[in-house]
Formats: structure tokens, sequence, C-alpha cells
């Protein structure tokens, strides 16, 4: 009726050893997969979208935490800025709360070419285009 301590560590023995790697390889493959997939794109993003609010300058469009737009005036310091909203409306804001960089200001045209001074002598041409021979 009873059963013997050595029949039943036998069978829970060898349940045990041959399911301790192979019951977690699923869970591990599992948290590999969510990593590649999931976790390091959005690291990736976050830190291209840091070094974009870090880099705004005088001049650029930006977005504020309110979804207020304006115009940067002034860096007043690494974790400042001075924003124009509005005609004669200028806010000093933390960095941290800019929600994006729309658009950067315009290059500064080269005299001689009238050309931006970055793009001496480029042409772009679209994919179609140079198939044809078209710009």
């Amino acid at each position: 009726m009873l059963i013997s301590t050595a029949f039943a560590q036998d069978a829970a023995g060898a349940l045990g050893g041959e399911g301790g790697l192979g019951m977690f390889l699923p869970l591990i493959l599992i948290f590999v997969i969510f990593y590649f997939l999931l976790i390091r794109p959005q690291q990736k993003r976050q830190k291209e979208h840091q070094a974009k609010l870090s880099a705004a300058r005088r001049g650029d469009k930006v977005v504020l935490g309110g979804g207020i737009l304006g115009t940067v005036v002034k860096v007043v310091d690494d974790g400042e800025l001075q924003v124009k909203i509005a005609d004669d409306v200028e806010v000093r804001v933390l960095k941290a709360t800019l929600m994006d960089v729309l658009s950067k200001p315009e290059p500064a045209k080269d005299a001689a070419k009238g050309a931006p001074a970055n793009e001496q002598g480029t042409e772009k041409k679209s994919l179609l285009g140079g198939l044809f021979g078209k710009k």
C-alpha cells in the first residue's frame, strides 16, 4: 500500500535529470528573440532621439512637451533653451521637455556658386532617372 521511498526518489530523479536545461531552453530563446526584436531597436531609437534633442541649436524649429511649436532663439546652457513661441513671446525651457526637433535652418549659401556650402558640385539622381538617363 505504501510506495517505497527509493521508488519515489527514482521517478523524481528521472524527470528532473532530463528536463533541467530542456525546460529553460524555450524561455532563454524567447528572451533572446525579444532582446533582438524589441529591446535593442528601442534603445537605438532612444539614443538617436536623445542625440537629436541635445544637438538643438539657434534657429531650429522644435516641438515642446505640450505640443507647442517654437523656434530656438538662444541656447542658455547645456540643459536650457530660450524658445520663441509667438511674436514677442519667448520662454525658457529645459531640453528634457522637448519632444522633437522638426527642422534645421538652411545652410549658408556659398557666395561664388549660389549653392549651399555643404553641397559643392553634387547632383542627386533618382534610381529610375539613372536607368533612363534623366536627373
